[in-house]
């Protein structure tokens, strides 16, 4: 785990926060943090010499923001898609900005900021996106999620469609669809819930896929949970 320039997007809280701090623990790593909260994340990584902290909202200018913050880095090894939108509603409730809004952050935000990194990644690179079980065909679904999770199902047929598109490149995508992990996200969704396993935890396992994953998996949408939801 060495020597890595790792962009985690979505840095601010939660399991962003924690991959941040994992990756960052190696003096030998660049990590790249971008988030809305430009002021939370400075304060939390205030003191880590390796991690540098960008404002970056995936409802606005996306590619042209990415590319910006991206000109500046050489190489990108590792790009964690994390940051996500969710809308709890019943289903005759939901807007169309609540649809749109979800959409844009939990899929086309994601398809643009990989169009700026991929240049990048001129000697290959693991793009790991963050789904949720929720949107992993299958499995159980919950009243309310109609716009998350169907965005985040779109979000899994976009890393297989990117996988073969780029399938005589040395970059590799997957998508970890999540379970349960005790999030303020899943507290939006489930209040009350106590999930099985820490947002730390769960950072630690998708830390290790995303440095080593790519030696066995490109275009696969994995699910990662020990409980329903």
């Amino acid at each position: 785990m060495s020597n890595k320039t790792i962009v985690v997007v979505g840095a601010s809280r939660g399991i962003g926060k924690a991959l941040v701090e994992i990756f960052a623990s190696n003096s030998e790593n660049r990590v790249i943090a971008l988030s809305r909260d430009l002021e939370k994340m400075e304060d939390i990584f205030n003191g880590y010499s390796n991690v540098i902290t960008f404002p970056f909202d995936l409802l606005h200018n996306v590619l042209s923001e990415a590319k910006t913050i991206f000109e500046g880095i050489e190489n990108i090894d590792i790009l964690i898609n994390n940051a996500g939108k969710l809308v709890n509603k019943p289903f005759p409730e939901i807007t169309h900005r609540d649809l749109m809004e979800c959409y844009q952050v939990n899929v086309i935000g994601v398809m643009e900021t990989v169009q700026a990194a991929v240049p990048k990644m001129n000697h290959g690179g693991h793009i790991v996106n963050i789904s949720s079980m929720g949107g992993f065909q299958g499995s159980v679904k919950f009243a309310g999620l109609s716009a998350y999770s169907t965005s985040k199902a779109a979000l899994c047929s976009f890393t297989e469609l990117f996988a073969e598109e780029y399938k005589e490149s040395n970059i590799k995508m997957n998508c970890l669809c999540l379970g349960a992990a005790q999030t303020e996200m899943l507290e939006e969704a489930f209040p009350g819930y106590q999930a099985p396993i820490s947002a730390e935890k769960m950072a630690e396992f998708i830390a290790n896929f995303a440095l080593t994953g790519d030696q066995w998996f490109n275009g696969k949408i994995i699910p990662v949970s020990l409980s329903t939801p």
